[in-house]
């Protein structure tokens, strides 16, 4: 059976490409029957931030990449948190150096900085272990009276020289490193936590993970955990590896970062973040008033190039079509723009009734008054005119309270000394309507503007900017009958005073 992972760190915000990650790795367990597992990498303890872990879940829940398996969502592989899982890392790291594919390093930070210092391009490996401390240098009896002495120690992984590692990415194809350029990367801390070289390799291996599809960031080091499958003796369960494209900043040049979305007042991550300190604050799509399906939809284009025109996709269609071979190995550029279509592409596509149900919120934080009739008409009324969901009540602010603002140059070139008493008797004319449908509004309205020899130029714009305040919006006598009699007229009492 085909099974992935998203591994996060609870480091802060989930970033917009590490969604990307889990979208890819859900599309593909989805395709194959498999599992999609979620996995928390926090052997890094200095850098672990409270929250972040129910942020990344939050996350995921939100975007409809729900685990089968993980932290929060149980599972027969558990647990799920390597910080959970440290007592057996080291159980591994000592197979490792049984095996002669690790060794114990004694070497002070200070030593290390020494060697830096002293060696352009210092790397500790091949050419430079001999002369350094650690058990490959040392004597047994000196390595064994070390570690008696509870001398801290850190365990490497031994790297032959004159090899060449092969990697066939499901992406990029054939990757191949030199082993002379390799350094000996830590696997054990000293404190016995693990790196993530050596836990990534551990819980993939317990966890029976058949793909590993990451960004490529982490292409570099994959040499390392092919040589670590090796000292295992687990050739035989390697998982297939698929590296993703980076995405990058709006301007196409550089990797999108968080700087970048307070750069150019861009979200950048799913759910907004929220902490003590401000400067760490950063907006979310969600917050920024975008549908999940949406932003779904739009990661998934972002690297990957589906057959023909089509642009959108239902969930099922995405893990129809997907494969890992239409990834592009090039950066994808973070088009916002492009974003905001898809999302209004969502919102004209929705349910009248499930978009009620997400204007409500924003309703009701307003201090807004609504039932669920009039959240329905109101969605039908601006769906086709609004970006984000809040527009709904900040755009279209008008249909829940009176108008605030009136558009200055409309009134300035229709509302004339002439106009306001015939203005005045269609107030009063609106006002006796028994029937005040939409559609018996424009006639009646229409039949008094011929009566009066009127050009519809003439009264029309002026009804809108009674109601709305603005030119835009929905079609006038559709706003005026979802108003209903009482407010409407309200409303246009107001404006023959303006």
């Amino acid at each position: 059976m085909v099974r992935v992972r998203f591994a996060p760190s609870p480091t802060g915000t989930l970033h917009i490409g590490g969604v990307r990650t889990a979208l890819y790795n859900y599309l593909l367990a989805r395709k194959l029957g498999g599992q999609f597992i979620l996995r928390i990498e926090d052997t890094d303890q200095t850098r672990y931030v409270p929250g972040a872990e129910e942020y990344i879940i939050e996350a995921l829940r939100w975007t409809g990449l729900v685990p089968d398996e993980g932290v929060g969502f149980g599972g027969e592989y558990g647990p799920y948190r390597q910080s959970d899982r440290k007592a057996m890392y080291a159980e591994y790291a000592q197979q490792l150096i049984e095996r002669g594919n690790a060794y114990y390093a004694f070497d002070t930070a200070e030593e290390l900085d020494q060697q830096r210092s002293s060696t352009e391009n210092f790397i500790y490996g091949s050419s430079t272990r001999m002369g350094l401390r650690n058990s490959l240098a040392l004597s047994k009896a000196e390595t064994e009276t070390l570690l008696a002495n509870g001398t801290p120690a850190v365990i490497r992984l031994k790297i032959d020289p004159g090899q060449s590692i092969l990697i066939n990415d499901l992406i990029r194809g054939e990757v191949v490193f030199q082993s002379d350029e390799l350094d000996d990367k830590v696997l054990l801390k000293t404190d016995g936590m693990p790196t993530y070289h050596l836990a990534n390799i551990v819980d993939d291996h317990l966890m029976k993970i058949t793909h590993v599809i990451r960004g490529e960031e982490w292409l570099s080091s994959t040499a390392h955990h092919v040589l670590l499958y090796r000292g295992f003796g687990w050739e035989d369960t390697m998982p297939q590896f698929a590296h993703l494209p980076l995405i990058m900043k709006p301007e196409g040049n550089g990797k999108l970062s968080k700087r970048d979305g307070a750069k150019f007042g861009i979200p950048v991550f799913p759910l907004a973040w929220v902490s003590d300190d401000p400067e760490q604050n950063a907006p979310g799509f969600r917050e920024n008033g975008f549908v999940p399906e949406a932003v779904v939809n739009f990661l998934a284009l972002l690297g990957w190039h589906p057959e023909g025109e089509q642009e959108i996709f239902t969930m099922d269609e995405l893990i129809s079509a997907f494969s890992l071979e239409k990834i592009s190995k090039g950066g994808a550029r973070f088009d916002y723009e492009k974003a905001k279509w898809f999302n209004q592409k969502y919102i004209q596509a929705m349910d009248n009734v499930a978009l009620a149900n997400i204007i409500r919120p924003y309703a009701e934080s307003k201090n807004y008054t609504a039932t669920e009739d009039f959240l329905v008409k109101v969605a039908e009324l601006m769906k086709e005119r609004v970006t984000f969901v809040q527009d709904f009540t900040e755009t279209g602010y008008y249909l829940f309270e009176k108008v605030r603002i009136y558009d200055a140059d409309t009134v300035a070139k229709k509302w004339k000394p002439e106009v306001k008493p015939v203005f005045s008797e269609l107030t009063s004319v609106i006002e006796q309507c028994s029937d005040f449908s939409a559609a018996a509004l424009e006639e009646t309205v229409k039949t008094f503007i011929h009566d009066k020899a009127l050009k519809p130029g003439d009264i029309l714009p002026l009804l809108r900017i009674a109601l709305a305040g603005t030119m835009k919006g929905p079609a006038v006598f559709d706003m005026a009958a979802m108003l209903g009699k009482t407010e409407t007229v309200e409303r246009l009492r107001l404006f023959e005073n303006v």
